[in-house]
């Protein structure tokens, strides 16, 4: 098990050298397909425009260059699965590291269960839809984008925060206990009525396409057992924070029952900081309009985390995907 080694990188960038900068395409002409794909590009890194698919935050933001050509082909790709209420852009920095590094990058807005659309963010079908909308976004992906040549199909990851962690676990074989989930489920929610009522969903969706995944804080945890993670065979990177978030339904013993329940030998890292320390750096503006999600524990440098932990997730993806970097 591994503990954050705080690193700080000096980036050293040649005199006459292209700005790089992630190319990034919006996805906008579907509901159930709303987001957008980031991918390797040379250019001067600049606001995105987002349009209808724009948070309800004006300071949510992406950077990159819209509709970069893309001249590479046989590319890794990683899908992204946001948290509860969340959206397709929660952790740009971390699919423009990837872009940078030479992979594919895409991610959407979780019908129902985004910033615009929370309708069905209680409601316990949504435990089956969000690995479906993955399963969708990737075939989509690998069969109608119409860049799919820049794409190895045999190279796919994962990359999921909170609810998007429990999204990757179901994708890699895990099922529930909704026995278990029962017992602990002791209020009057939307969620809990439907679960006492035996409304679980069934048949929840997997995909063997996907090859590696890195998991941040995955949750809710109470439905995982180590006799439900045991069908996970594929390589997992898991981050989990000590401090949690409960009011969001991240119990932080919940989830390193969970981590600590996963077959083989997964990559743990512990983070000393609460459960929003994985999206990225607040500006003031955003910390000014969500505190919540931008404060941070005492002596914790969410700047300096994301450095390493931007560096961690690509080198992961680099040993079990390989790297973009050769193909064009």
């Amino acid at each position: 098990m591994r503990r954050i080694v705080w690193a700080y990188a000096v980036i050293f960038c040649c005199l006459g050298a292209p700005v790089e900068a992630a190319g990034i395409q919006l996805l906008d002409s579907d509901p159930g397909l709303a987001g957008a794909i980031w991918y390797p590009c040379a250019g001067e890194p600049k606001d995105v425009p987002l349009g209808s698919l724009a948070p309800p935050d004006d300071n949510l933001r992406l950077t990159g260059v819209k509709d970069c050509p893309i001249t590479r082909t046989k590319l890794p790709l990683v899908i992204f699965s946001h948290g509860r209420g969340g959206w397709f852009g929660a952790n740009n920095d971390t699919a423009e590291a990837l872009a940078d590094a030479g992979f594919v990058v895409a991610a959407i807005n979780h019908p129902g269960d985004n910033g615009n659309d929370s309708s069905q963010s209680e409601a316990l079908s949504v435990w089956a839809s969000r690995p479906a909308d993955m399963v969708r976004l990737l075939d989509f992906m690998l069969e109608d984008w119409k860049d799919r040549a820049a794409i190895d199909p045999a190279r796919i990851g994962f990359f999921g925060f909170s609810k998007g962690g429990y999204t990757g676990l179901v994708l890699a074989g895990a099922t529930l206990d909704f026995h278990r989930t029962a017992s602990n489920c002791i209020d009057n929610t939307r969620f809990c009525e439907q679960i006492r009522n035996g409304d679980v969903p069934q048949n929840l969706l997997r995909d063997s396409r996907i090859k590696a995944a890195v998991l941040a804080d995955p949750a809710p945890s109470v439905a995982f057992t180590k006799n439900t993670l045991a069908a996970i065979h594929i390589p997992l990177q898991v981050w989990r924070s000590e401090l949690g978030a409960r009011e969001r339904g991240v119990d932080p013993i919940g989830v390193a029952r969970v981590t600590n329940s996963l077959p083989g030998q997964p990559e743990i890292h512990i983070v000393p900081a609460g459960h929003f320390a994985f999206l990225p750096p607040c500006s003031p503006e955003l910390a000014a309009n969500l505190p919540r999600f931008c404060a941070d524990a005492a002596g914790f440098n969410r700047s300096a985390f994301h450095r390493e932990f931007d560096t961690s997730v690509v080198r992961f993806f680099r040993e079990h995907l390989g790297s973009g970097a050769e193909a064009r």
